[in-house]
């Protein structure tokens, strides 16, 4: 999973370095879903790319500046882009329940854990060595 000290996550740094702007992350865990925050300002809704690929989220949208007709630029910085994240997932996240949704030039994906990778009890039954407790055969009524 999403972690600091991850690994991976030295690889997710390697995947941006290769590929110009990427998006800002935030990432956290509350309860069992993991919910990633990414960045996109003026980015428009219909160019965001969103695929998960054997545990790996790749995120690309771009930015297109507009200009009414008829209109010159006297200034132009922003300049149209392709914003790009990849982000090692694991396995123990549920990527086929990931719920996204866009709104103020933030996109949010909430990834549920899977069943086999939240806590649970195991019982423990207890064992008499009946070699070194011969009275723990005896069966008692009641």
């Amino acid at each position: 999973m999403l972690m600091l000290s991850d690994p991976l996550q030295r690889w997710d740094r390697l995947f941006e370095s290769t590929g110009g702007p990427t998006a800002a992350m935030d990432a956290y865990r509350l309860g069992d879903v993991v919910t990633l925050r990414f960045d996109l300002p003026g980015i428009e809704f219909d160019s965001i790319d969103l695929q998960i690929e054997r545990g790996e989220l790749r995120l690309s949208a771009r930015r297109q500046s507009t200009l009414p007709e008829g209109a010159t630029y006297l200034i132009h910085e922003r300049s149209d882009t392709t914003v790009t994240r990849r982000v090692m997932l694991g396995d123990v996240l549920d990527v086929d329940h990931v719920d996204a949704e866009f709104v103020d030039g933030v996109l949010t994906l909430r990834i549920p854990l899977h069943e086999s990778a939240k806590p649970r009890r195991v019982n423990v039954r207890h064992v008499v060595d009946v070699a070194r407790e011969p009275d723990a055969l005896s069966v008692h009524s009641a």
